[in-house]
């Protein structure tokens, strides 16, 4: 797995203080790029070694925001060959192909070999060695759902964006790495009803659910200020869990 980006929010997006593209998960010779948010084509290319797009086997948009969908037009045509080959699967929610906001173009979804619509808390396959299940509904204003792997018992799951609430307890439970998008520090009541982990927020998820390894991606603002590298530290040693924060190109062996 390689974090080809680990920006969250408008600021940190548009200013790139932290690459926006997305991440690239490889499973048992399959290649998933999950959420291609802007630059992903990019991240790719200069990715050391370089990740051949024409390679990738599925995509999987968690929801349609532009931080977590940019590149996916770009990247379904580069998966293609411009449409030469007909090969790629694309699993996103359904409001990522439907209605005003769609993301996907429409002359584009024929270059695909199978479009899959996500929905709540079911199973998807990649090929036969490869499936992943979705999470309940996210707390985010689009329809989101968190992604959670399951290679021969190791759980993989990403938590990404939504708001707390306690019922993600029970559903991310048994993960053994658990990926979490935390985009602010604390609350700031200036920004109003953010629908987004806050740091404490990821701190309570990681005591309870206590995965072998957590890691906190996605930085907004104020968590760049706050020095994440800094805050996981204090967190490993305060709960006794391995709590790392991502940066732009780390790569985690998944087994």
């Amino acid at each position: 797995m390689k974090f080809l980006g680990t920006a969250g929010g408008r600021f940190v997006v548009a200013k790139q203080l932290r690459s926006s593209a997305g991440t690239f998960i490889s499973i048992k010779g399959k290649n998933i790029m999950l959420d291609p948010g802007p630059g992903t084509l990019v991240r790719c290319a200069k990715s050391r070694p370089p990740i051949d797009v024409s390679k990738i086997d599925a995509i999987i948009l968690t929801h349609a925001h532009l931080d977590h969908s940019n590149d996916i037009n770009v990247l379904i045509d580069a998966i293609t060959e411009g449409g030469l080959k007909k090969r790629g699967v694309l699993f996103a929610p359904g409001d990522c192909l439907s209605g005003d906001d769609a993301v996907v173009l429409k002359y584009l979804r024929d270059y695909l070999q199978e479009i899959t619509i996500l929905r709540a808390s079911s199973e998807y396959r990649v090929d036969e060695e490869v499936a992943f299940k979705t999470s309940i509904k996210h707390k985010h204003g689009v329809e989101t759902y968190g992604i959670k792997f399951d290679i021969d018992g190791f759980k993989i799951s990403f938590m990404v964006d939504t708001k707390y609430f306690a019922e993600l307890i029970d559903d991310y439970a048994g993960s053994d790495i658990l990926i979490l998008n935390v985009v602010m520090d604390k609350r700031h009541p200036e920004y109003g009803n953010v629908l987004h982990l806050y740091y404490d927020d990821a701190a309570n998820i990681i005591k309870a659910i206590r995965p072998q390894k957590a890691v906190l991606t996605h930085f907004g603002m104020t968590m760049l200020k706050a020095k994440p590298w800094e805050l996981v530290r204090e967190l490993s040693d305060k709960l006794g869990v391995n709590v790392i924060a991502a940066s732009d190109g780390m790569r985690i062996e998944l087994v």
